[in-house]
């Protein structure tokens, strides 16, 4: 089901990119082709033979309102430059001018390597000061182009936590076997039986999903996210050994992922900790009355859901 979820959510995103580029693309909204009215100053005088010349640029926010029809003024001087080479003159635009929309968004289709906003200059005087414009490049589906650089980047950021997780994985793990064969494990399923048998009646007693379920949760407490990774997904085989099908979760297993998705931490997590430094502190009481409302509306909620009849009815081990 899940599954289905996220194709909907994805094929609806790019009809909503769709259906708003193409009435941008109807309403003209970039202005695509026609130029824009600037006025030039060179602070150094103005070289015709310079590749690179040092420029003023102003926009006069009146204008610019009617031509590409918003509310949204610039700002009446930015810097930049006039690159002169043998295919034309580009006006560039510093890479640190705060643009308004759309030249923004123009800025990011059409920008440099330097990442500056460029366009071809036209109607340029001999003396080089004075009235001119400036003609940028078409722009052409700006959300669909966005989501599809998006996913291409969130696909690289999981390959590459993927791959990272990999040693996290292999350390755990082999602590878990190590753990095991030595009685540890054994040992700390007899000691949290007491506090996690109401909440997983269904496992048995002394099974080893217990003391996976409690190494997970301990490990979410004290902020070690990495750490409760590779514990969740050990206590997860031991939940489907119990489990009769392979496609569905049974309640021990819902209660396994809210937990889990909802642990209390008394440590703040380490990414926080080493983005705020000291300024975690303040962060520390709410970070533990908010996990603990968390924690406590999932196994509520879990419990709850388990109970209604079509949830109870698909339970594979009824």
């Amino acid at each position: 089901m899940l599954n289905y979820i996220w194709a909907g959510l994805i094929i609806s995103s790019f009809l909503f990119a769709l259906g708003y580029d193409i009435h941008d693309l109807q309403s003209n909204r970039f202005r695509n082709g026609e130029p824009l009215a600037v006025v030039l100053a060179f602070p150094n005088g103005y070289d015709s033979t310079a590749r690179q010349v040092p420029v003023t640029i102003r926009i006069d926010s009146a204008a610019y309102g009617a031509f590409y029809r918003t509310d949204q003024r610039p700002d009446s001087v930015y810097a930049g430059y006039l690159l002169q080479t043998k295919e034309g003159r580009q006006l560039r635009f510093d890479a640190m001018s705060r643009l308004p929309e759309p030249l923004a968004t123009i800025g990011k289709v059409s920008a440099s390597r330097d990442k500056e906003l460029q366009g071809r200059l036209v109607n340029l005087s001999p003396a080089g000061n004075g009235p001119a414009a400036v003609t940028f490049e078409p722009v052409r589906f700006v959300k669909l182009n966005a989501i599809a650089a998006a996913a291409l980047d969130f696909a690289k950021t999981g390959a590459e936590i993927a791959l990272g997780l990999i040693g996290v994985l292999a350390l755990f793990l082999g602590l878990l076997k190590i753990g095991e064969n030595a009685g540890i494990i054994h040992g700390l399923v007899r000691l949290v039986q007491p506090v996690l048998r109401p909440l997983f009646p269904e496992v048995p007693r002394d099974h080893p999903a217990l003391a996976m379920i409690a190494l997970a949760l301990t490990a979410n407490v004290f902020g070690l996210g990495n750490a409760a990774t590779p514990f969740g997904i050990k206590a997860m085989e031991e939940l489907q050994k119990l489990n009769k099908s392979s496609d569905t979760a049974t309640n021990p297993m819902v209660m396994m992922l809210a937990l889990s998705t909802s642990s209390v931490q008394l440590v703040p997590p380490v990414l926080l900790l080493a983005l705020l430094g000291l300024q975690i502190n303040r962060l520390v009481f709410p970070i533990i009355v908010t996990g603990l409302l968390g924690l406590i509306i999932a196994i509520v909620s879990a419990k709850l859901l388990g109970r209604l009849p079509a949830y109870r009815d698909s339970d594979p081990n009824r």
